[in-house]
């Protein structure tokens, strides 16, 4: 299983302007505030995170869970999200797997890909919910067709085990060379070991067909720049 659950980040403008400009900031801190405290959703988000990285402000779970579930409640997808990694984790909020599964679903089915991803490995689990292969591989692939590496790599994991997925070591295969050509790092590292293995139980015409699947998925699926 690879990494678990992410939150959108947004904050990189918001950052430098907070470096370089204090006092603009400030000042564009209490409007922030003023719209948020007016019911403006993406203003609740946005201060949400703010208190999630202390960034401007310092950092406050409990703040952050609250701006993020008022932004939530209407039907923010970012916001329900990051509210369930909160309930997921702990911060700000009790731990409540049932609760973190409640704001992933909300998300997930607005087409969240970080909350499909999450929900998917929630099932996988067993957490917050009963486990669930068929579940599982949904969501990842929900989530996978919007790119998420993470996800990907799961289905791999799910068609060469067999959870979830018929065993199939040839598409298995396919899912971690796409991972591989999509990411870096750490995730492709395992990706590469995995598609490896993989390689052992197929024949050379099986991994040329594999690598042409592969090729014809990111083709199909063109990364955002």
């Amino acid at each position: 299983m690879t990494g678990r659950h992410t939150r959108h980040i947004v904050l990189t403008i918001l950052a430098i302007a907070v470096a370089s400009m204090p006092v603009f900031a400030e000042q564009a801190l209490a409007d922030l505030r003023a719209r948020a405290e007016q019911g403006d959703a993406d203003a609740q988000y946005t201060l949400a995170l703010r208190y999630d990285y202390g960034e401007g402000v310092p950092q406050d779970y409990a703040e952050a869970a609250r701006w993020y579930r008022l932004a939530a409640e209407q039907g923010d997808a970012d916001a329900q999200n990051n509210l369930g990694v909160m309930y997921d984790a702990g911060e700000g909020v009790p731990e409540d797997n049932a609760e973190a599964v409640r704001w992933y679903r909300m998300a997930a089915e607005q087409g969240d890909a970080s909350a499909q991803y999450n929900l998917g490995v929630m099932y996988d689990t067993g957490e917050g919910v009963p486990e669930d292969d068929e579940a599982a591989v949904r969501w990842y692939r929900e989530a996978g067709e919007q790119g998420d590496v993470r996800a990907l790599h799961n289905l791999g994991l799910k068609y060469s085990n067999g959870r979830g997925a018929p065993q199939d070591r040839m598409l298995s295969y396919m899912w971690f060379d796409i991972v591989v050509s999509r990411t870096t790092g750490s995730l492709r590292h395992v990706a590469m070991l995995n598609r490896d293995q993989e390689k052992a139980f197929l024949t050379p015409a099986q991994v040329t067909e594999a690598q042409q699947l592969a090729r014809d998925w990111n083709a199909a699926h063109p990364r955002e720049l």
